[in-house]
């Protein structure tokens, strides 16, 4: 089963779907998506100026 991912800028919700999804929706490469859930871009992202208004990704999990 695909990973859904949820996208945010600040508290607003972009789009939540897989990774291609999104990133059709965004316009961006579904390799981004993946990007914006690991440690590297969660660290990149807190040091910048306004951190609450980052475009940021979410794994969600997958509870049955």
């Amino acid at each position: 089963m695909p990973k859904e991912y949820a996208v945010y800028k600040g508290e607003d919700l972009l789009v939540i779907g897989t990774d291609k999804e999104c990133a059709e929706e965004l316009g961006v490469k579904p390799e981004y998506i993946r990007w914006l859930t690991m440690p590297t871009a969660k660290r990149r992202l807190a040091k910048r100026k306004n951190p609450e208004k980052c475009t940021v990704g979410v794994l969600l999990d997958d509870e049955d």
